[in-house]
């Protein structure tokens, strides 16, 4: 018997257990940004539910092991399930799904299974009246979720009327992310220097959570349905029975499953579909095995978590030895220098491997990692290799990032606080594609017509080549492309002529410098008032703007330091782009103050009541504090509203802002 000191630290690992599967599982579910694999966290679950088990006196109605892992977001409307949305009792051997088979057969000796994949993406809730659909939300904690209607509604294979008027259908499905759609999001991401999602499941559960249905509705997302939760006007006896009725229907269901009649037959099927998931075009982490028969379902009921009609077999990552041939570093758009590791080839769930991430220099450092070892590797969620660890040394030094851009020669930089290193020369082949769509997006030179699809054929026929060759266009060369005329050259012209009478703000913000936004660029133009006192500023003549810190400052004076950003601007310069600023501040009289935007305005767009605050002296931020002045509020506003209630900041609307300004 344990006592004393013993005890204690049993206790303070189950608490332990549970503060950090609360805190996964809320970056998981609820912030779309897992720090951990699916792996890791299950088996910090079963560690709790053992200890739960063995050690009564420390278990707890609100332990993580009794919760289902999301909850509602409260940016959108609450839904209550009349149907609970369940999670599944997981399984990871053989004798864990003998067990599951053997409690079943204590209720329903003859019992037949369905066996389906377990489709890794965001479980959702449709609702049909008349065959027309109604609602749709998400599971949230499986009581309450999120209505997401508009967004569902967007998504190609959720159909808005079935084939049949049933009275009343409520289905459940997952949201997924197909693996093209993933690249495709992530490549947009990185062109636009953002941070990518980590796998499509995180993907689709950030892109159904939009506010604005048409961002979904880029994101290629796909639906799988799997369950009936309740249904009026139709009697089904069997989980088979329903699916084939809901492909009947229109609805796009599960892509396969077999009915079994025993648990040998069911786990040989578990083994195919494991065997079949690297080819698939979308992301599995297990297969289900459910009891066929609804009646059966209801003699065996349900835990206060899970049915015990049905258990999830997950899929343990595959890992394999192999040789570390080479390290490649590439440069990526943003700058940031990615190691990549060549490995001899192997076989790896399902395709054969032979690069993985080793992340960054720390990664490395961290692993003794060298070339020539051998190491582990294994598939991150199925998708990304990854080298796990070195299991034989065959150097005696680790590997060491170099000192200068393999794209462009420049010395690369690693700033305070960051993993990355990177190169900040701008006109770094590696990041051109980037910066160009950037320097001519809307928020930057605002250039119409230079889109990234336009920008890429430019770059791939010779047309551009750094970013100033923007105001040097062959437009009789452009007339002759294929899909481009006279008149599309013509357009672009104009546009890059008018962008040079553009306001400094703009140019800075469009020059892509490290920590300087278009907020910052504004503040900066303001303040300097042209580009060659910005230039010559150092980072205490910066650091008297109010909003900037040392690292915005650094990175300023760190840019404009290079050979490359000072040869750029002379080249901007002698192609006839505005290097002044060009705002007129009518009077001070929001000066010092600072305003919050939220909801809609009845007649200003957000950003023209921005233009009109600063050309008063005033300045906008994008959260509430206690530093607020005022909270510009129309229809529809959010958080920012109750927020600003709370610490009670005046909140005004559009008509007593109109006054302000007369």
């Amino acid at each position: 018997m344990l006592i004393g000191d013993n005890m204690k630290s049993i206790e303070k690992k189950i608490d332990s257990l549970r503060w950090a599967l609360s805190y996964h599982s809320d970056r998981y579910y609820n912030d779309d940004a897992p720090e951990i694999d699916d792996y890791e966290y299950d088996m910090m679950m079963r560690e709790l539910k053992a200890l739960e088990e063995k050690y009564p006196q420390y278990d707890t109605p609100d332990s993580p092991t009794k919760k289902v892992g999301g909850k509602a977001d409260n940016s959108f409307e609450s839904v209550v399930h009349t149907v609970k949305m369940e999670s599944l009792q997981d399984a990871f051997s053989r004798d864990e799904m003998l067990d599951f088979d053997k409690r079943v057969k204590e209720v329903v000796p003859n019992a037949e299974y369905v066996v389906e994949p377990k489709i890794d993406g965001l479980s959702v809730s449709l609702e049909y009246r008349d065959g027309v659909f109604v609602r749709g939300s998400t599971r949230g904690d499986g009581n309450v979720g999120e209505d997401v209607s508009g967004n569902l509604r967007v998504i190609h294979n959720v159909p808005l009327k079935l084939t049949q008027p049933i009275p009343f259908i409520e289905v459940r499905g997952e949201v997924y992310m197909p693996k093209k759609s993933f690249e495709r999001v992530v490549d947009r991401q990185l062109l636009n220097d953002e941070k990518p999602f980590k796998n499509p499941r995180n993907a689709a559960a950030g892109s159904l959570r939009q506010k604005d249905s048409a961002v979904t509705a880029g994101r290629g997302l796909d639906i799988f349905i799997f369950n009936i939760q309740q249904i009026e006007g139709a009697e089904l006896s069997s989980h088979k029975a329903s699916l084939d009725f809901l492909k009947e229907i229109g609805f796009h269901t599960v892509p396969f499953y077999k009915k079994v009649n025993n648990m040998d037959a069911a786990l040989t099927e578990i083994d195919r579909i494991g065997e079949s998931r690297g080819n698939l075009e979308f992301d599995i982490d297990g297969a289900v095995v459910k009891v066929d028969n609804f009646s059966n379902r209801e003699l065996l009921g349900s835990t206060a978590k899970y049915p015990k009609w049905a258990a999830a077999f997950k899929y343990p990552p595959e890992e394999k030895q192999t040789k570390l041939i080479d390290i490649e570093i590439a440069v990526g758009r943003t700058g940031v220098l990615t190691p990549t590791a060549v490995l001899e080839s192997v076989h790896l769930a399902g395709t054969t491997v032979s690069r993985a991430t080793l992340h960054n220099q720390d990664f490395i450092k961290d692993k003794g990692i060298a070339i020539g070892d051998i190491v582990t590797v294994r598939k991150a969620g199925d998708i990304i290799p990854e080298v796990l660890c070195v299991n034989q040394h065959n150097s005696d030094s680790i590997y060491a990032f170099p000192a200068i851009c393999p794209s462009c020669g420049q010395t690369v930089i690693r700033e305070k606080g960051e993993a990355a290193i990177r190169c900040i020369n701008p006109q770094c082949p590696a990041q051109l594609l980037r910066n160009l769509i950037h320097f001519c997006s809307r928020d930057a030179m605002d250039i119409e017509g230079l889109g990234p699809a336009v920008i890429e054929t430019f770059v791939e026929n010779g047309l551009i080549r750094n970013t100033a060759d923007i105001y040097n266009l062959d437009y009789d060369r452009i007339a002759q492309l294929e899909g481009f005329k006279q008149t599309s050259a013509n357009n672009i012209k104009n546009s890059v002529e008018k962008s040079k009478s553009i306001d400094l703000s703009k140019l800075i913000f469009a020059l892509g410098i490290r920590h300087i936004g278009a907020k910052a660029g504004k503040l900066l133009a303001d303040h300097f008032r042209n580009i060659d006192a910005i230039m010559s500023a150092s980072a205490d003549d910066v650091l008297k703007i109010e909003g900037f810190g040392q690292v915005m400052a650094d990175s300023l004076v760190g840019y404009f330091r290079t050979d490359a950003a000072k040869q750029l601007i002379q080249k901007l310069r002698l192609c006839g782009v505005n290097m002044k600023s060009v705002s007129v501040i009518k009077d001070e009289r929001f000066a010092g103050m600072t305003f919050v935007l939220t909801g809609t305005l009845p007649t200003l767009k957000r950003n023209e009541a921005s233009k009109i605050i600063e050309s008063f002296g005033g300045k906008t931020s994008s959260s509430v504090s206690k530093k607020t002045t005022y909270v510009l509020a129309g229809e529809e506003a959010g958080s920012k509203l109750d927020k600003a209630q709370s610490l009670g900041i005046n909140i005004i609307d559009e008509e007593t802002f109109k006054n302000m300004i007369k």
